[in-house]
């Protein structure tokens, strides 16, 4: 018997799932306290608040660290890598924690996994990374010689969603092409092309619609002006807009249930609102449609604002000519990273190494 635990670490909670072979045995989300968090000056800062938090749950549950086969984490940011399983190492986590490809909490599960198997026979492993990279070619022009476009999304989610509905459907991913919209915390639009993901958003960094708190794509020439014009620095303008921007910049909120009772009382500026970023992500649909050459058999919403009937119905209305539409909410994050390390462990799937490759000067 193979024994998985796993993690998935989001902005205000830690999502558990502990497995037997392929069996659910476990699932649990703990809750973080949004203002205690604040405490902590960057994510990475809150990673023996998070290690401990699990050794907790773990010693309440039972489960002894030693005992596990397999510790899996929704990976970190580092450089881009092909999708698949893949086996955490220190090269792996220094990545990961340096920020250089980006500020996620996810990448604190990293540290995590390799912390609590060292010493036992556990493989720290995760799957289907934020920066796996499955782009065409001509996805990565940019505009600028300077700047490639990159792959950072919630790919394990985009994968393990679009995997769930081709089984809905009695056929294979690999045969289907799809547009899936991830409708969470940031929006990402991405074509599925045959079981491999050829286009999408730097979902991280300023790509695509506008979400909760992130801006997406923004006017290049006002953008340029803002970050010169002495109100930010690097670091503030980063986090204005990934952490100030979207729903909160308009509406000072990312409470999509507290949003929708506002409009219901006839709050008509916080439907408008409501409709852009609707708007917006019809938009990026209908362009991701064109990377598929309009050989598009579905078109997926995923994530948990397509709980939202009003935002699905928003964008269901802009999107439904070009392939049926199909609202799928919430996500299926910690069944893909426990089937995929217990494929791993029992020689189904190939269990990949990190080998870091020297940044281009």
């Amino acid at each position: 018997m193979k024994k998985i635990f796993a993690i998935n670490l989001g902005s205000t909670s830690t999502k558990i799932a502990y497995y037997e072979d392929e069996v659910c045995v476990l699932r649990d989300s703990i809750s973080h306290d949004s203002n205690a968090l604040k405490q902590y000056p960057t994510v990475f800062d809150q990673k023996d608040m998070r290690e401990q938090t699990i050794l907790d749950y773990m010693a309440q549950h039972s489960i002894d660290p030693a005992q596990l086969d397999a510790f899996v984490t929704r990976g970190g940011q580092t450089q881009p890598v092909n999708g698949g399983v893949y086996r955490i190492n220190e090269a792996y986590v220094e990545q990961s924690m340096s920020g250089d490809y980006g500020t996620h909490v996810c990448s604190v599960g990293s540290a995590i996994a390799l912390d609590l198997t060292r010493g036992t026979k556990a493989v720290p492993l995760t799957v289907d990374t934020p920066c796996m990279d499955e782009f065409e070619p001509l996805a990565r022009y940019s505009g600028l010689k300077e700047i490639h476009r990159i792959s950072s999304f919630q790919a394990l989610n985009q994968r393990a969603m679009a995997r769930y509905y081709a089984r809905t459907i009695s056929r294979k991913y690999e045969d289907l092409n799809l547009v899936v919209v991830m409708l969470g915390g940031g929006i990402s639009v991405v074509a599925h092309k045959k079981g491999r993901m050829i286009d999408g958003p730097d979902g991280l960094e300023g790509d695509g619609p506008f979400s909760n708190n992130r801006s997406g794509g923004l006017p290049v020439g006002p953008l340029v002006k803002l970050c010169y014009s002495g109100k930010y620095d690097l670091k503030g303008m980063m986090h204005h807009i990934n952490g100030e921007a979207g729903l909160m910049s308009y509406l000072g909120t990312t409470d999509i249930r507290g949003i929708q009772k506002q409009i219901d009382a006839g709050d008509k500026y916080a439907a408008e609102v409501i409709d852009a970023m609707c708007y917006q992500t019809a938009k990026d649909v209908g362009a991701y449609a064109t990377v598929l050459k309009g050989e598009v058999d579905a078109i997926l919403l995923i994530g948990g604002m397509a709980n939202s009937a009003c935002i699905t119905g928003k964008i269901k209305e802009r999107v439904s000519f070009i392939a049926p539409v199909v609202v799928l909410p919430g996500e299926r994050e910690m069944e893909a990273l426990c089937e995929s390390a217990y494929d791993a462990l029992t020689g189904k799937a190939e269990i990949q190494e990190f080998v870091p490759v020297p940044r281009s000067k």
